[in-house]
């Protein structure tokens, strides 16, 4: 689907005003589905935790994108909520701070342990309510718990450098400290991973943390935040540190607006995105965004193939085309345009495509109603603009949100379709002659976030990575666009929005840095060699 409607479920209301539906109907009272109270989960559930569970808004209902029935409801926060649990979070905070990095980083790790050990349930959890298949639902989790192991590790190397001082007897460092408090954005295709990503290191760093997870996998936030609620409360941590306010626009406009936060890590939409970063740069205030993504992966005359089609596969059908980094552009060189087609269109049509639980499963469906239009809309639109269906392009005639995986060709390189960044699984197969022409047609679009070449020629890639390469924040050689690994940032540039989270010195966006001199002498030199007497 187009990203305005990612960005609808984390400030906008999308599907959020469904009244809850009848206890009887709901899937979390068929027997089918008892193991959903395995998390904790009930018919109705509280949607707010600030140290207790509460919430006095409306009470909304989320549903399973398969079938399109409903799975349980949550009662969200309204403002009282909000202002209760910001209050208790930075009190909260206050403890959390003075606790030494590396019990931080213990607790941090208890958190990963007891993910571990409900990893399938919570990973099937992820698969009903957001849509992924079950491989890619565990998958999810596991990189939360892995996020966890890193930021243990992180917790006893974080720290600022002593510097060499030009005046004598005195010391020049750097101290690192915690912003603060933390809101915490995320969207709906990743409901458990970016949450993880944030709040692993940020707590690590010494700070609370505020979640507002999308509307329409609030039960997954719930379900979350009680694996965290009951280590936090193991080893006597006020629950607020890890504060949970289930919510739809109201919620999201407040952290952005609120000086209480004093970091606003935002996961979604462009055109939120930047909503979100005057509303935070307003107040001087400071904002991390992952934003959208229309990558694409070249492929080169020299090219593995045997590489090349399953990584263009994975990059464009996994989650059904609705990661930030699924691959929506195929540069091919114009002498293996033709092969490469036939190829994919044949891979297509042997993914299995089915209900996300099935463990055979490799093809689930788009996360709502919404989705299906507008897949149905780009599709009719590349239609227009010149393209050709090579394969899909249709509504699959089965119960839930499914659409066939989608292979276009024809259109030109800059065709408004293809410069669109549309949330579903259709590829738009471009050929290209020379090197320069379409390592330019990589950066031409706004986002910047993954790209991908397929070569052998040294060279080549050293062109690829370099100053006149690609203009992504993630730039990759011989593998897919998507499947980043939590040791490296995550993130992009552009309107992808320049944020980074998960490794390498993402940690540094979630502290504030002082650089500190000290005299440990009797003399009072100053910088420069200044006289002033």
């Amino acid at each position: 689907m187009l990203w305005l409607s990612r960005s609808a479920v984390a400030l906008l209301p999308l599907r959020t005003a469904a009244p809850a539906a009848a206890m009887s109907t709901l899937l979390i009272s068929q027997p089918r589905y008892a193991w959903l109270r395995e998390l904790g989960l009930q018919e109705e559930n509280p949607g707010v935790y600030n140290g207790k569970w509460g919430g006095r808004g409306q009470v909304v209902t989320t549903f399973c994108p398969a079938n399109n029935e409903p799975i349980a409801s949550v009662r969200q926060g309204n403002w009282e909520d909000y202002e209760e649990t910001v209050k208790k979070a930075k009190e909260a905070w206050k403890i959390w701070a003075d606790m030494p990095a590396p019990k931080r980083g213990e607790i941090v790790r208890q958190i990963g342990d007891a993910l571990r050990q409900k990893i399938q349930v919570l990973g099937s959890l992820v698969s009903l309510e957001m849509g992924k298949i079950f491989v890619e639902g565990v998958g999810e989790v596991q990189e939360y718990v892995d996020v966890c192991d890193y930021a243990v590790g992180l917790s006893r190397m974080i720290g600022g450098p002593i510097l060499p001082s030009e005046r004598p007897g005195h010391a020049l460092i750097e101290q690192w400290n915690p912003v603060g408090l933390v809101g915490i954005i995320t969207a709906f295709n990743f409901p458990v991973a970016v949450y993880g990503w944030n709040s692993a290191i940020a707590m690590i760093c010494g700070n609370a943390c505020l979640w507002k997870g999308a509307p329409t996998t609030s039960l997954i936030s719930v379900a979350v935040t009680k694996i965290i609620a009951k280590v936090l409360e193991e080893n006597e941590v006020p629950g607020a540190v890890c504060s949970l306010v289930c919510g739809g626009a109201d919620i999201g406009t407040a952290m952005a607006k609120d000086e209480r936060m004093d970091l606003l890590s935002f996961t979604g939409s462009t055109k939120v995105g930047k909503q979100v970063a005057l509303m935070v740069q307003e107040r001087f205030g400071r904002s991390l965004l992952e934003l959208g993504g229309n990558n694409a992966i070249i492929v080169f005359e020299d090219a593995d193939l045997n590489l090349v089609i399953p990584s263009a596969l994975f990059a464009a059908v996994g989650t059904a085309g609705q990661r930030c980094t699924t691959a929506r552009r195929l540069f091919l060189h114009e002498s293996i345009h033709d092969e490469v087609v036939a190829k994919l269109a044949k891979a297509y049509a042997q993914v299995r495509i089915g209900d996300p639980w099935d463990s055979d499963t490799l093809y689930g469906p788009l996360h709502t109603k919404e989705a299906v239009k507008m897949f149905l809309d780009a599709v009719e639109q590349a239609k227009q603009q010149g393209g050709s269906v090579v394969y899909g392009g249709k509504v699959i005639n089965r119960p839930g949100n499914y659409v066939e995986p989608t292979i276009v060709t024809g259109l030109p390189h800059n065709a408004p379709i293809v410069h669109t960044e549309t949330f579903a699984p259709i590829l738009y197969v471009v050929k290209f002659k020379e090197e320069e022409e379409v390592f330019a047609w990589n950066n031409e679009v706004k986002q910047g976030l993954s790209s991908s070449i397929f070569t052998k020629d040294l060279g080549r890639i050293f062109q690829w990575l370099g100053p006149k390469g690609s203009d992504c924040g993630i730039v990759n050689v011989n593998i897919p666009t998507s499947g980043a690994e939590i040791g490296g940032a995550f993130g992009g540039e552009k309107h992808t929005g320049g944020g980074r989270e998960s490794g390498s010195d993402s940690w540094k966006l979630y502290m504030r840095r002082s650089t500190c001199t000290i005299n440990y002498s009797k003399d009072l030199p100053l910088a420069q060699g200044i006289k002033f007497q």
